[in-house]
């Protein structure tokens, strides 16, 4: 979900993008496979449908390929179940689950993945709350101008964004540690975990005129140094600009995917890709830059496959808000776009976009997705808001293919919708619904199985670690 920052602006340019573009030809585009049957030739969309088979807890309708089923779903509840309290972003550790939402944060323990347990809520409002685990501490980024750093600002006075900082080694009982304010807030953050220091990426949109909190100029990445022996002293060490070329429209990145293991990271910064070597996290070297103007309208996350020779960019066409997944725009518009590194370089292969159309009452394109840990192949699982959650493959990066997927029917009322971020960790889905809450799925088919003998301790999706 892009910010309020750059919605509207977005929201003109898509429409424009859209309605320009009933067709067209796209090179290399998604080819789905019939759910539930091993990789091979593609043979029509996946199939199989299991209408209304809602879980406990969902009352809604639910459809899933043969493959996939819904094992449960728990709802929102007081104090993060307002119209206006959205889940947004999830982090695992160990027998834990951590979802974002608008209005704070959750702790589900999820040791009995078929039963989650609230463990913990913490109000603490604010956009968008996107979190992340890190031994006892858990950051949350906030978009959205505040009076103040605490859980009890308003938003009455437009003074303060940036990254908020919890002790979690009480589950139980989370309590607030410290505060760092960045520039235009954080939309999202990534970690990178180095000795006794966790140094964190913030993206964030702008500059927004007239602002106290994200002035122009603003096209940059910030960088933030947290001690984790004394996270009270966290500050801002780098503000890197990551730019060789200058960017078009919108400042800043919206994502960026670190991959510490191979000294690697990708930002997807609104209308620009870019590979960066992170041997040093303070100064990201710049390797490329890249854009795809006819296709991509906001360049939205990434994600590498499991040996660095491939990234996955996803375009939020719309932000989020908008009907994509339909016959009037193009498989290009609005996915995935496939590249493979190649001497170092960024060479794009292909698109993946989900085959199945959505109403026009449905927000729905590519968002926030993970890797499905099966060695030797490539897998993903992706949520698109109201299109629901896909599982598809990339091995062959000119031929992806979807091999499963779970939704329900249109929201029953008006607004933003649909599955926010959906994860694998040990041996299950992990959907955050913005509106219906935390979804646990299971997929059962020979493609993915092996990644269920797979075992994380810990798992914040933009900090990869080799399976």
């Amino acid at each position: 979900m892009i910010s309020a920052k750059v919605r509207g602006v977005v929201l003109c340019a898509a429409l424009l993008l859209v309605s320009a573009c009933g067709g067209g030809g796209a090179p290399a585009t998604s080819s789905p496979r019939a759910a539930g049957t091993p990789s091979g030739p593609a043979s029509g969309p996946a199939s199989g449908t299991a209408a209304g088979t809602a879980g406990p807890g969902d009352s809604g309708d639910v459809r899933t390929s043969d493959n996939v089923r819904l094992v449960t779903n728990v709802p929102r509840a007081a104090p993060l179940d307002g119209n206006d309290d959205w889940n947004t972003d999830l982090a695992f550790q160990g027998d834990y689950a951590f979802v974002g939402n608008f209005g704070g944060f959750t702790i589900y323990d999820i040791s009995d993945p078929t039963r989650p347990r609230t463990v913990s809520q913490v109000s603490c409002p604010a956009q968008q709350n996107d979190v992340s685990v890190h031994g006892d501490l858990l950051i949350l980024s906030i978009d959205e101008p505040r009076s103040d750093e605490k859980c009890s600002s308003t938003t009455g006075r437009r003074a303060w964004e940036g990254l908020r900082i919890f002790d979690i080694s009480d589950k139980k009982s989370p309590k607030y540690v410290s505060a760092v304010r960045t520039e235009c807030g954080s939309h999202t953050h990534t970690m990178v975990p180095k000795g006794d220091s966790l140094y964190v990426y913030v993206s964030s949109p702008g500059p927004e005129p007239d602002s106290a909190t994200c002035p122009a100029p603003h096209e940059v990445i910030q960088v933030v140094e947290i001690p984790v022996k004394d996270p009270e002293s966290a500050k801002v060490v780098s503000s890197p600009d990551i730019f060789p070329e200058r960017q078009k429209d919108t400042g800043g990145c919206h994502d960026v995917t670190a991959y510490p293991e191979k000294n690697l990271a990708a930002a997807a910064c609104f209308g620009d890709g870019v590979l960066l070597d992170i041997a040093d996290p303070v100064r990201p070297k710049v390797l490329q830059q890249i854009r795809d103007e006819e296709n991509f309208q906001i360049w939205h996350s990434a994600t590498f496959n499991n040996d660095a020779t491939k990234v996955v960019f996803g375009d939020e066409l719309g932000g989020g808000m908008m009907p994509t997944c339909n016959s009037q725009t193009p498989a290009t518009k609005g996915a995935n776009a496939i590249y493979d590194i190649v001497d170092g370089k960024l060479e794009r292969r292909g698109y993946f976009k989900i085959s199945r159309k959505q109403e026009q009452s449905e927000n729905c394109v590519a968002h926030n997705g993970s890797l499905i840990p099966v060695a030797g192949k490539d897998v993903m699982v992706q949520a698109w808001y109201q299109g629901g959650v896909s599982v598809w493959d990339f091995t062959d990066s000119s031929a992806p293919e979807e091999i499963g997927y779970f939704e329900r029917g249109p929201f029953e009322r008006e607004g933003i919708a649909g599955s926010w971020s959906a994860y694998y960790y040990n041996g299950y889905i992990y959907s955050s619904d913005i509106q219906k809450g935390l979804d646990v799925i299971a997929i059962d088919d020979p493609l993915t199985d092996p990644a269920k003998r797979v075992r994380m301790d810990e798992f914040n999706v933009q900090t990869q670690r080799a399976y």
